[in-house]
């Protein structure tokens, strides 16, 4: 059902500094910067040879970035996110096997303008899990 690894999303609480030490210490294509209002992060992504990394900052104070920062103040990994053919029916078959879809079980557009849909971290070995739509 799932197609390959889309991303990594790396939680950071400085995101200028983060960006800047991808880009000069290990010289990766680093991209600008976008507010992504509907999910509380502004973001930039790592583009590699084979995935990409994005980097997740607080956008406001009822970030859901804000809360992991809180518990993890130097940041971390916060989720992995695998592409899909069919979001809707990945979302039903997995429904079907217990996990858990998190908000309201419908996708949202993601920061590559893509239908996405989050799984609880705790049916998955306690990894947040995005879906993106192909």
């Amino acid at each position: 059902m799932i197609g390959r690894l889309n991303h990594v999303a790396i939680a950071v609480p400085d995101l200028g500094a983060a960006a800047a030490q991808y880009a000069g210490t290990l010289g990766a294509k680093v991209g600008a910067p976008q507010d992504e209002p509907d999910h509380g992060v502004t973001v930039v992504f790592i583009e590699l040879p084979n995935t990409k990394v994005e980097l997740l900052h607080p956008l406001g104070e009822d970030s859901p970035i804000k809360g992991f920062l809180d518990k993890n103040p130097s940041g971390g990994i916060h989720h992995m996110c695998f592409e899909v053919e069919d979001i809707l029916a990945a979302r039903d078959r997995l429904k079907a096997e217990g996990a858990r879809v998190l908000g309201s079980g419908e996708p949202k557009i993601g920061a590559h303008g893509k239908p996405v849909l989050f799984l609880h971290p705790k049916d998955f070995n306690g990894c947040l899990i995005e879906l993106e739509q192909v």
